[in-house]
């Protein structure tokens, strides 16, 4: 028995070896995905910059700042901060939430900035707004032993003019150029 090759039509998709007719699919659009809606989270923190300045003018002022990891396990300089506790002013959480990551204590020359930004947590939105201060250094040694929470894994005295380079975040920076500018206006 003599096989038989089926012929093209014209106009027509070629009928494939074994007799079937090709079918095309018509193309389905996707389902709609709703996005999942997150709970948010409102959260206020306070910090800033310690600094230690020099009476007798030899050295540079230097802030206090800490190294942690960032939700990627590497580690980044920052400024020091935390939430508020209790009834606690901002003010006071900035001075405590210092000593505690710094181990340096300060008393508050004035207000820096605040840096309100958003971030997602695993079931939740996070708006977080941190308001940061500049302090001058009263007393303490530099260690972050204090740290209730064990974030802050290192801690160093950095000169004011290498704050840009050395912290990881743009606004922590701005805020440094700022504390600068305070601390050239005060003499």
């Amino acid at each position: 028995m003599a096989s038989v090759m089926p012929q093209p039509r014209r106009g027509r998709v070629p009928t494939p070896p074994g007799g079937h007719a090709l079918h095309l699919a018509r193309p389905q659009p996707a389902p709609v995905r709703r996005p999942r809606t997150l709970p948010v989270v409102e959260e206020v923190s306070a910090g800033g910059l310690v600094v230690s300045i020099d009476l007798d003018a030899h050295r540079a002022p230097h802030a206090a700042v800490i190294a942690r990891r960032n939700r990627g396990g590497r580690l980044e300089w920052c400024l020091p901060k935390g939430h508020l506790e209790g009834e606690e002013t901002a003010e006071e959480a900035a001075v405590r939430e210092i000593a505690e990551e710094t181990g340096i204590r300060g008393h508050i020359i004035g207000a820096l900035g605040v840096i309100d930004y958003w971030f997602t947590g695993d079931d939740r939105r996070i708006h977080k707004v941190v308001h940061h201060f500049l302090l001058r250094a009263t007393g303490g040694e530099l260690t972050v032993a204090g740290d209730p929470d064990g974030e802050a894994e290192e801690v160093a005295w950095v000169a004011m003019t290498d704050l840009p380079d050395r912290l990881a975040y743009p606004n922590e920076r701005r805020l440094a150029v700022t504390a600068r500018a305070v601390l050239a206006a005060r003499g």
